[in-house]
């Protein structure tokens, strides 16, 4: 009998102890949680079209074993530009920043802003992908998301636009220092500034002007400052990215790295191109609700825009970006034209 009990106590242990370690596994293999910085506040379209997609598929796809938990407004990183040096000290394991902030750590990246590369925010995008295998060697990261936005109109408060002339003198706010030598060739100064600033300063007559992609109009509130918005300035988008840590991706399994591929990529960054260029209408449209004087250029004038570009446009394209790629290399491969 006690032969019997010992040895049925030794199966109720084994069991017990194989219980045990089916709950220790399940313990440790418990959901991972992401952080993920950005530097608007959660109404801003970019929210809705990446950050929560990125998110909400991450979960469906792991079934909740990896999630995303959004820091935004600054709760990480106040300051845009840093956006990518905190992803980098692994601050935030998932950041979104602007390419043109760092503009010399992404030279192929920022060609996307040479004025006439790319149409809308959605050709942008599409451009910015055609170049992905040249891109992602700029980066120290993992490319989740690479989008565009539209091409900029020029917000003033004091002065409207109608011509070429009206440029001369004008301190103008531009996304990224790849875009200096073109305002500079209209006879303007160019400047560039973080997106969280610009409302103030053209405010307080800080910079007279800002070129900028009309989404930002509603993002930013930038028809408080604005009486005049001028249509049609030659240009192109800026670049926008979503990335993750390099150590985040790599200490993920081979499994967690492709729930992460399978929620993010080239369909996320069109969904944040197809919003863009939604929300540049949008902007345009409450601009003038809110009283704001549209004028849309001529088409002689934007032939005066582009001419007096030209020379700027010219060494550019003979300039060599990166490696022994040029510039006009990297528009070719951008607009589908070579490799």
């Amino acid at each position: 009998m006690n032969i019997v009990l010992k040895s049925v106590g030794r199966l109720g242990l084994a069991l017990v102890m194989s219980l045990a370690i089916g709950f220790g596994f399940a313990a440790t293999s418990s959901a991972k949680e992401l952080k993920l910085s950005y530097f608007m506040g959660p109404p801003h379209p970019m929210n809705a079209a990446v950050f929560t997609p990125f998110g909400e598929k991450l979960a469906e796809v792991s079934g909740g074993m990896l999630t995303v938990k959004q820091f935004p407004g600054g709760a990480l990183n106040s300051a845009p530009p840093k956006q990518y040096s905190i992803l980098l000290d692994g601050i935030a394991d998932v950041a979104f920043g602007l390419p043109g902030y760092t503009a010399q750590l992404f030279p192929i990246t920022n060609v996307l802003t040479v004025p006439n590369v790319a149409g809308d925010a959605v050709d942008g995008t599409k451009a910015l992908w055609r170049a992905m295998e040249m891109i992602e060697k700029e980066y120290d990261a993992k490319i989740l998301a690479l989008w565009a936005n539209a091409g900029p109109v020029l917000i003033t408060r004091d002065k409207p636009i109608r011509s070429l002339d009206d440029m001369k003198g004008l301190k103008v706010r531009v996304t990224s220092a790849q875009d200096v030598p073109f305002i500079e060739a209209l006879g303007a100064s160019a400047v560039s500034q973080p997106v969280t600033v610009i409302n103030q300063n053209l405010t307080n007559g800080t910079i007279d002007a800002i070129a900028i992609d009309p989404s930002a109009i509603g993002s930013f509130k930038l028809w408080e400052p604005a009486n005049y918005i001028t249509v049609g300035m030659p240009g192109s988008g800026s670049a926008f990215f979503l990335l993750m840590n390099n150590e985040t991706w790599n200490a993920l399994s081979s499994q967690e790295q492709g729930w992460v591929n399978e929620a993010s990529g080239e369909w996320l960054s069109l969904r944040g191109g197809t919003v863009y260029k939604a929300a540049a209408q949008k902007g345009l449209a409450l601009a003038a609700s809110k009283g704001v004087e549209m004028f849309t250029l001529p088409d002689s004038e934007i032939k005066r825009f582009n001419d007096a570009m030209k020379p700027a446009m010219d060494a550019f394209l003979a300039s060599t970006i990166s490696g022994n790629m040029t510039g006009a290399d990297i528009v070719r491969v951008m607009q589908g034209k070579g490799s």
